[in-house]
């Protein structure tokens, strides 16, 4: 009985033994290739601009399992790129965002991000993909520009908060009735504002001392009429206060 099981059991491990040789003499003697995801459909087709075509080329590569990190990475930085220049600001930041997951290292896709955060008007995420480049790579000459120009940007944005609904003179002083409601007005308050920044600027760019003369002769004249026409039937003092903004600026400056 025992010789029978023996007999049995040597029959499976010969059987098996063959099967193994089979199959290594069936390939060769060499284990089964691994299938390789051609990404060159997809860096062509972005190169080429051709939006349609790199749709299905790429998502051929990016939505493979065996597609390599590296390949990968390439694959959404060609296709991000290419929905950046079709104005496709979403996938194209979608497209950054994963490639920047699998390799944190790419200031060229940062700063590329940040630009696009810029076109949503999402001005702290730029800031933010900015600085990101130039930790990486502090000699980025586009992202240490991008950075420079939104730091300008929100320090300007910081001034104006700082001012919003000030006008240009102080409201502890006030003594006139209109200028008591300028103060307690903030659109008219930043409109008083504007126009004498605008005018101030209108000065320092006069081409002479007479024309100087005459555009701050002009804007009395505007503050007596408005001092001796508000509380009138029919005077509407932000109306007033558009047009003389408009008339110093220009009708396309307003």
């Amino acid at each position: 009985m025992r010789f029978q099981k023996f007999i049995r059991l040597s029959g499976a491990v010969v059987f098996s033994a063959l099967s193994l040789q089979a199959a290594h003499a069936a390939t060769g003697g060499e284990p089964a290739a691994v299938v390789q995801v051609d990404i060159a459909p997809c860096l062509a087709a972005t190169a080429a601009d051709d939006i349609d075509k790199a749709a299905t080329a790429c998502a051929t590569v990016i939505d493979n399992e065996k597609t390599a990190k590296a390949e990968l990475v390439k694959a959404l930085i060609a296709r991000g790129a290419l929905y950046a220049r079709h104005d496709q600001v979403d996938r194209a930041i979608a497209d950054d965002s994963r490639a920047l997951l699998l390799d944190p290292g790419l200031a060229d896709v940062f700063n590329a991000r940040g630009e696009l955060w810029l076109k949503k008007g999402d001005k702290p995420k730029a800031v933010q993909d900015f600085g990101a480049a130039l930790k990486i790579d502090p000699n980025h000459e586009k992202a240490r520009a991008n950075h420079k120009a939104m730091a300008r940007e929100l320090e300007r944005i910081g001034a104006q908060m700082a001012v919003a609904g000030k006008p240009s003179f102080n409201c502890r002083s006030a003594a006139r009735a209109v200028e008591k409601a300028i103060c307690g007005n903030r659109e008219l308050a930043d409109l008083d504002r504007e126009i004498f920044g605008s005018n101030a600027r209108a000065i320092r760019e006069a081409r002479n001392p007479a024309e100087a003369r005459a555009l701050q002769r002009e804007q009395d004249e505007f503050i007596a009429r408005r001092n001796a026409s508000f509380g009138r039937p029919g005077y509407d003092l932000k109306k007033a206060m558009q047009e003389r903004l408009q008339k110093i600026n220009g009708v396309e400056g307003y």
